[in-house]
């Protein structure tokens, strides 16, 4: 794959506020496609490996869902019930087009709540958006509290080797911890993947090869 110009990729990591993603969603999974984007499909492979369930009874919440890309692999696997949360109204306009949600919800995280019940969800989804200027680390309790005793939280994100993403990752990663020591949760498991989305940085060493950011998906269970 050549590397990819259009300004919606070039500006995929500095562009943050929801009218930008309204404005790209028409575009969304054709320009991720182009960035070989994986996250949707890492993070259902991993959920399905440790999923024990009746998809077709399971309720899912999709945080940060955009236009349905997890619900629509994870339809694909039996499952059928779906709730979405994004910050983007042009997002969630086409995660109704697809008829697989049952609710969708507008919300921008960490400025307002995850608005989700507690304890309701079997399984809940938050795939490449726990990001400085995205997501803040606070909403990780919130995704924990949504989900059933012994429901699965299954979190997915780039490893991103950049100045802003050094103090997130080590206040996530402590967080986590503290949950677990908190008994709140426990680790099911984690997947890395060392081709989570194609580098949209321009190449300066000229051999023209295409590099690629790794990824982590994260599993949790929460405690009964």
């Amino acid at each position: 794959m050549g590397f990819f110009t259009r300004p919606s990729q070039l500006a995929f990591q500095s562009c943050k506020t929801p009218a930008y993603y309204d404005i790209w969603a028409d575009t969304y999974e054709e320009d991720h496609n182009l960035m070989s984007f994986k996250a949707p499909h890492l993070a259902v492979d991993f959920l399905t490996q440790h999923f024990c369930g009746r998809p077709e009874e399971t309720q899912v919440l999709d945080v940060a869902c955009g236009t349905g890309w997890v619900a629509k692999l994870m339809t694909e696997l039996g499952f059928r019930s779906f709730v979405g949360v994004d910050g983007s109204k042009g997002m969630l306009e086409l995660a109704a087009k697809t008829g697989l949600y049952q609710d969708l919800k507008l919300a921008l995280l960490g400025t307002q709540p995850l608005p989700a019940q507690t304890g309701v969800f079997d399984v809940v989804m938050i795939v490449g958006a726990l990001y400085p200027g995205f997501v803040p680390v606070r909403t990780i309790r919130e995704l924990h509290n949504a989900a059933k005793p012994g429901g699965l939280v299954c979190i997915a994100r780039g490893n991103y080797q950049r100045p802003a993403h050094f103090d997130y990752n080590n206040d996530m990663h402590r967080e986590m911890k503290r949950m677990e020591e908190e008994g709140l949760w426990s680790l099911v498991g984690t997947s890395q993947s060392d081709r989570y989305l194609a580098d949209p940085r321009p190449k300066c060493d000229g051999d023209g090869e295409e590099q690629y950011i790794s990824g982590t998906v994260y599993l949790y269970r929460k405690s009964v």
